[in-house]
């Protein structure tokens, strides 16, 4: 797996002062301001081919040693044609809890940003269909937060008992 090109980060960070880069493990990763996330991302695609969205994922940074925030939002791009790999990490903290859709950049972005709101409650500003992916939609909790006890709320009192024979 080919690390991420020195003109790609040097681009990056000429054109988003914000940015910060790291790399551990071979694997490169930048940190974006939530507030310039999208054109970051649109920058990343439109201007230095990263043409496939790997993953979408969330991590709750609560009662980490030394965390700043809450929420880390990762995405992870390649580009096909560099063999290039980039972790793009925004943190977000409640009540902020919301970024834009990167749908109209991938659509394989919808499925992905579906399951983070699912789980952890992030939202997507302009994502064409912002519903529950895994869980019913009575499901009031997202269970991947760090504050969601391991028992459950008792969330299974709210949905309907099917026998098998109606299933």
């Amino acid at each position: 797996m080919a690390t991420t090109d020195t003109t790609t980060l040097q681009a990056l960070q000429g054109r988003f002062p914000a940015v910060t880069t790291s790399e551990f493990r071979g694997q490169t990763r930048v940190v974006v301001p939530s507030e310039s996330l999208y054109d970051v991302l649109a920058f990343l695609k439109n201007d230095r081919g990263f043409d496939f969205l790997s993953d979408v994922t969330c991590v709750d940074y609560l009662n980490y040693r030394d965390a700043k925030d809450r929420f880390g939002l990762v995405y992870i791009l390649v580009s096909t044609l560099t063999n290039e790999r980039l972790f793009v990490r925004s943190f977000l903290n409640e009540p902020e809890l919301a970024v834009p859709s990167a749908v109209p950049l991938w659509e394989g972005a919808n499925w992905l940003e579906r399951e983070v709101w699912d789980m952890f409650g992030i939202k997507f500003v302009g994502h064409p269909d912002l519903r529950r992916i895994l869980l019913p939609p009575e499901y009031t909790a997202h269970p991947l937060r760090k504050d969601y006890p391991l028992q459950g709320r008792g969330e299974r009192h709210n949905f309907p008992v099917l026998a098998r024979n109606s299933a």
